[in-house]
């Protein structure tokens, strides 16, 4: 079993960066893909990336290609997303998910475990 825990989340203004972090527990984090999905209320929770066991393989949203890197440090037992030149439309609550089977995949249904959550908020 994983348990995830999502840091960083905050204020910041549109063109800003931030920096996520999802540390999870357990000595087999390596084993997992991971993905970042992000809900805001009323909405569907939506993929935004997705990162293979070793880290060399990412997948992204159209929304936030060019803009967002998704990383990893199995180490640390931690992923990340640095979000780039963010925009108000990328606000939301941000959550870590993790797969125990390939692929990655944009499928929310697809992701064995879960974070409770990081808020982002971008200004205008």
């Amino acid at each position: 079993q994983v348990q995830l825990v999502e840091s960083g989340g905050g204020l910041v203004q549109a063109g800003g960066s931030l920096r996520l972090s999802c540390a999870a527990s357990g000595r087999t984090f390596s084993s997992y893909l991971m993905g970042w999905f992000r809900q805001t209320p009323g909405k569907d929770r939506e993929f935004v990336a997705g990162i293979n066991w070793s880290g060399g393989s990412t997948v992204y949203a159209d929304s936030v290609k060019g803009r967002f890197i998704m990383s990893r440090d199995n180490a640390k037992n931690t992923v990340y997303l640095q979000m780039n030149a963010a925009k108000p439309e990328d606000t939301a609550v941000y959550y870590c998910a993790a797969r125990s089977r390939p692929p990655i995949t944009p499928h929310r249904r697809e992701y064995d475990y879960w974070g409770q959550g990081t808020q982002v908020t971008v200004s205008s």
